[in-house]
């Protein structure tokens, strides 16, 4: 009972337009993040740009991370996937991986942190 009541709610919470604007990737996959930043009484669009390393679907408390390496550090943020602080998620390029979580990537460094994308495997 307490479940349904609590699944309703985040289905208000949680629009229709906002469902349909996120497009369907996957782990591995490269992303544009756009995301509105509030600057005093400014607000303006900041993308970060990385590999999706992990995704936690929980319906409207879905989150995804991902993962980029800016000056020689690697930088990690976590999204809610329906923030009305995203503005947009554009997909870079699709990657094939076989597990779900890419954790291991944060020990790899240079060519070693590389994934295969999926028009090198259709090419084999």
């Amino acid at each position: 009972m307490r479940a349904k009541m609590i699944e309703l709610v985040e289905s208000r919470n949680v629009k229709a337009e906002a469902k349909s604007a996120v497009p369907s990737f996957k782990v591995g996959d490269t992303l544009k993040v756009h995301t509105k930043i509030s600057e005093g009484d400014k607000e303006r669009i900041q993308v970060f740009e990385g590999v999706v390393i992990r995704k936690k679907a929980a319906h409207a408390h879905s989150t995804f991370t991902v993962r980029k390496v800016s000056y020689g550090v690697g930088v990690e943020r976590i999204f809610p996937v329906y923030s009305p602080r995203i503005d947009k998620i554009e997909i870079i390029s699709s990657t094939s991986v076989k597990r779900a979580k890419l954790f291991y990537l944060r020990d790899l460094q240079g060519k070693a942190a590389r994934l295969k994308s999926v028009d090198e495997n259709t090419a084999q």
